[in-house]
């Protein structure tokens, strides 16, 4: 049985090297996830791959429903989860095409179903969410891309935005000095759900493109499908010496 799963996100819709055995339909009581789960074998182990977005990237980040998809994925008996999404740079390390494992997070998002701690409820429930990704998850994926020969950055403070606009130059500029370094769409509420099911999660985040008045001119969906194709071809390579590494 699998205890690991891969959430692909933005230019991550397959994963090109995995042996699909079956695909399962999950309905939860939190609605329908993006897509059935795909269960296969990668590099000799078997996973669970679910895009974010839907098999053909038709849902937008602020309309994910980020609830059934990580409660199909525990429902199932995944424990550890890898979440793959494509990301703005907001400071100058985050260059595009570079693949960064974030430390940290800062929520920006608004409206979206954030918990499951909500509704006829016995007691009320606090997380801790001091540290909100997966210290081990996180250490295997530095490990793997050192032994891939990938340069990985090891830490960063993903800004979560509501979307599915883009952000404005000067609410970049705000991100930055509020410390984030790069600027995403979907790492919350997902970070926190996986933390309330009690599952390993982190991220592996690709810079598709800077942020918004860090580059040169208007941020163009051809520069960032150009960047995505490198950048998530390198993920694919991360990914296949990760699974090995996973106990």
């Amino acid at each position: 049985m699998a205890e690991l799963a891969i959430i692909g996100g933005t230019g991550l819709t397959s994963l090109k090297n995995l042996q699909i055995e079956r695909r399962e339909v999950m309905h939860t009581p939190y609605g329908e996830p993006s897509g059935p789960l795909v269960h296969g074998l990668l590099c000799g182990k078997q996973v669970v791959f679910l895009p974010r977005h839907g098999t053909a990237h038709t849902i937008p980040p602020h309309e994910v429903n980020y609830r059934a998809n990580l409660w199909a994925l525990q429902h199932i008996g995944i424990t550890k989860v890898i979440a793959v999404a494509a990301v703005g740079g907001v400071t100058s390390a985050m260059k595009p095409t570079a693949l960064v494992i974030p430390d940290q997070i800062i929520d920006y998002t608004w409206s979206r179903q954030h918990t499951f701690f909500q509704g006829d409820l016995s007691h009320v429930t606090h997380i801790d969410f001091t540290e909100p990704y997966c210290a081990d998850l996180r250490e295997v994926l530095i490990a793997a891309g050192k032994a891939a020969g990938i340069d990985v950055i090891n830490g960063a403070t993903y800004g979560a935005t509501q979307g599915p606009r883009l952000e404005t130059a000067a609410e970049i500029t705000r991100m930055e000095r509020d410390g984030c370094d790069i600027v995403g769409m979907t790492g919350m509420p997902e970070a926190a759900l996986a933390r309330e099911l009690e599952l390993c999660y982190a991220a592996c985040a690709v810079c598709a493109n800077w942020g918004a008045g860090r580059g040169e001119g208007e941020i163009s969906m051809d520069e960032i499908e150009r960047n995505l194709k490198v950048g998530m071809d390198r993920v694919r390579g991360l990914l296949e010496q990760v699974i090995p590494m996973i106990d």
